[in-house]
Order: C-alpha cells, then sequence, then structure tokens
C-alpha cells in the first residue's frame, strides 16, 4: 500500500519471510547457546553477513573465549544482559560497539568467572573501497544512547537516524539499530529509506507489522520488503496484548560480492590467504594498542 507524505509516494514496509533461529550449541562449551538470526543468501541480506544471539549461563570460573582476529568487515556488538570485556574495558546490558576491522585487528572476549550473559552480535560488510580501512572501536554506553520515552513506548537508536533521534556512531555503511519497546496495544508507524534490507528481531512479546498485520513473536525475524530508489518506505508496528521488546536492523546495501573464510571477509581468496599469513607473523596488533583517537567513546 502507498501513502502520499510530503509529497513523496511513501510504501508501507511489509514482512516478506520470516523464521525462528533455532537454538544451537555454541563454541564456548556446555553453557553456550547461539541462534543464527540470518539464515538467507548474502544477496539477500547485503551488507548483513551474519547475526548471532548468543546466551551463556557460565557456572564455573573456567575461562573461556579469548584472542581471535577479524579483517575486512565490522562486527556490531549489542548488550541485552550481562558484561563482556576485561577490567579496561566492559561493555554491559545495553551498551553498543562497533568495531572495524579493516585491515585487520585483534581483539579479545574472555569470560573467566559465573555469568549470564546475552548479546548480538553482527559481522557488516564495508564497502569495496573501505575494505582495508584503518581499525577503529566505538563505544555508546546505554545512558548516552539518543531516546525517545513517552507513555506508549521506549526507543533507543544506536546507530544511524530513525524516529528523529540520531546516533553520533560513525559508519561507513549508512546502518539503523534501534531497540523498540512498545506498551500492550500500542502502536507506532516510523520511516526508513526504501532501500535499505531491514530486518526485525523479537526478543520479547509479540508485534504485527504493516497493513497486513503479519504478526512475529518472541525469537522470531522478521524480513522486510524492499525498494529501489532514494525514497522512504513507512515501517508500522502494533504491540501485542503482552507488549513488544524487537530490534530493528536496517541498511544501505553495497552490493559487493564477498569472499568469506573462518574469521576473514575479502574479495579474493589470495586476501583470504594474506590475512592469515599476516595473522601469524604478529603484523595484526590488538585493539588495546590502537591509538586514542581510534577508540572513541560516546
Amino acid at each position: 500500500m502507498e501513502t502520499i507524505l510530503d509529497q513523496q509516494i511513501v510504501t508501507t514496509r511489509e514482512i516478506v519471510t520470516m523464521h525462528t533461529p533455532p537454538a544451537q550449541p555454541g563454541f564456548l562449551g556446555q553453557d553456550h547457546t547461539a541462534r543464527a538470526i540470518i539464515q538467507t543468501d548474502f544477496d539477500h541480506s547485503d551488507p548483513f553477513i551474519i547475526l548471532m544471539d548468543d546466551q551463556l549461563d557460565k557456572k564455573n570460573d573456567e575461562p573461556v573465549g579469548g584472542p581471535h582476529p577479524h579483517a575486512g568487515f565490522e562486527t556490531v556488538t549489542l548488550i541485552l544482559e550481562g558484561e563482556l570485556g576485561d577490567t579496561e574495558h566492559t561493555m554491559k546490558a545495553g551498551d553498543f560497539q562497533i568495531m572495524t576491522a579493516g585491515s585487520g585487528i585483534v581483539h579479545t572476549e574472555t569470560i573467566d568467572r559465573k555469568m549470564k550473559m546475552r548479546i548480538l552480535q553482527m559481522w557488516l560488510n564495508l564497502p569495496k573501497q573501505e575494505r582495508w580501512a584503518q581499525p577503529r572501536v566505538q563505544d555508546i554506553v546505554l545512558e548516552n544512547v539518543p531516546k525517545l520515552i513517552n507513555d506508549e513506548q521506549e526507543i533507543r537508536v544506536y546507530s544511524g537516524s530513525f524516529a528523529g533521534l540520531t546516533s553520533p556512531i560513525q559508519n561507513y555503511v549508512p546502518l539503523i539499530v534501534a531497540d523498540l519497546q512498545l506498551k500492550p496495544g500500542a502502536q507506532t508507524s516510523r520511516q526508513l529509506p526504501a532501500s535499505y534490507t531491514a530486518f526485525l528481531y523479537v526478543i520479547d512479546g509479540s508485534v504485527s507489522i504493516g497493513n497486513d498485520q503479519s504478526t512475529l513473536r518472541e525469537g522470531q525475524v522478521g524480513w522486510l520488503n524492499r525498494m529501489s530508489g532514494d525514497g522512504l518506505s513507512e515501517l508500522k508496528l502494533l504491540a501485542g496484548e503482552g507488549g513488544v521488546r524487537v530490534i530493528l536492523y536496517a541498511a544501505q546495501p553495497q552490493q559487493d560480492p564477498i569472499v568469506s573464510y573462518g574469521p576473514f571477509i575479502a574479495d579474493t581468496q589470495d586476501e583470504i590467504r594474506e590475512l592469515y599469513r599476516d595473522f601469524r607473523q604478529g603484523k595484526m596488533n590488538h585493539v588495546s594498542t590502537l591509538p586514542q583517537d581510534r577508540q572513541i567513546v560516546y
């Protein structure tokens, strides 16, 4: 359905695909479960490569995780519960980080105590011309996230511009990440660039989307239709009887093919081999050694 808004034809976003990602054993041991939120070819999810919903209920003090490399993309991390990091830098519930791995970086995610934790971590493709950008880390703590709060809704915008809010995060790829919490029966209608790839992931409750009123429930993912051109689209949400908490991801597709292997994204297999060689030879620095102007906290 199309409406006219400020002399522009605005198409309503509708759910075109939905699924319920199953919980799988995670790589951190028996206390770790992981859900692969993106279950479609990159041609359809571009620029989103993978998104994992990682849940950990750690019942001992044995360390898990550790240092590992990345290159050729960005990690986009939202903490839903618990903490992640070390004594130098700890992310807590509601905090958000974009790490530009770019030309190559090593970072450490070690958990060495009992804790419950839930994080959403995405791999976001970099534009081809920025594939080997200098590594950079940007953090925004919950208290500084732009927010809109009223009697019916609470919206936090971690990246991009949405609902009249704009995040300070600097983006190579135009990216919206927003946490929307609606009270029971509440409605909201918000604009999105029509060309953005977009999907919703329900953390709690249920929500109906668009004019079709397709319903997503807790643990379900809904991919939205996408249009071409520079116009706007309308995202209509109606919370269910118990309200809803849903995370919106939307970004401009880059239309650059990628080669993925292990912790690296590249344009060719030769580049993948070079990245492994650089890592083995110690040519990738640890994120903690980045100069202060490449470690940005908002």
